[in-house]
């Protein structure tokens, strides 16, 4: 079921624009209900469509059709403004710990829907640390990506990859910001092999290849 409790801070998708991308967030906040207030308030200046509660409740706070203002500066695939092009859904969670298993049942359904209706391949569903990876940690190492990959609701690589291909060139494929390449890697890394640091590896490139062959589908 889902709740409206709508938002003030939207407006218009820039040039026509419609969505055919998804971004993940977590509310870093104590409760869904302080999340709600923030996100509703016309002060703080920030919106998302959706709102997850870690029992599962869920709020629209903007209409899909109009702009929440959840991604702020960032780009993906070489294009800025995300936000105008982005559906936003914000999820009930400190940054530190897992993801209840009502909130993750809540997404799974709520995914499909929305995927379906704009015509967004599982490649579109994003975490807001792709897009901004010098400024954002969401949705955390936490989240569960290969759950939504197994599902068809998020890429998650299930053939390998070729660790000859240049992380840079695959990374570009898939869609990350050309910001600085450790900042890139450390993005990647946190949605697909989260804990692990230092340099680049074999295992990174390989991973990336295989991310990118999906992108490219």
């Amino acid at each position: 079921m889902i709740t409206r409790h709508p938002s003030p801070n939207f407006g218009p998708r820039r040039d026509g624009q419609t969505p055919e991308l998804i971004v993940l967030h977590y509310t870093e906040m104590a409760s869904a209900e302080a999340a709600l207030q923030r996100l509703c308030d016309p002060a703080t200046e920030v919106s998302a469509h959706y709102l997850i509660a870690r029992d599962g409740r869920l709020w629209q706070l903007v209409d899909e059709p109009a702009r929440a203002w959840h991604a702020g500066a960032g780009e993906w695939l070489g294009r800025g403004d995300v936000n105008s092009r982005s559906i936003g859904i914000e999820l009930d969670n400190d940054g530190h710990s897992p993801f209840s298993a009502p909130l993750m049942a809540a997404l799974e359904a709520l995914l499909p829907a929305i995927m379906a209706r704009w015509s967004i391949p599982a490649r579109g569903v994003i975490a807001h640390s792709d897009l901004a990876p010098a400024r954002k940690t969401d949705p955390g190492p936490r989240f569960d990506w290969q759950r939504l990959g197994r599902m068809g609701l998020a890429l998650w690589p299930t053939e390998p990859g070729d660790p000859q291909v240049p992380l840079a060139a695959s990374l570009d494929r898939i869609g990350y910001p050309r910001v600085d390449p450790t900042v890139r890697l450390s993005a990647f890394r946190l949605r697909f092999r989260p804990g692990i640091s230092g340099p680049e590896t074999a295992q990174d490139r390989a991973l990336a290849d295989a991310v990118a062959r999906m992108s490219d589908d």
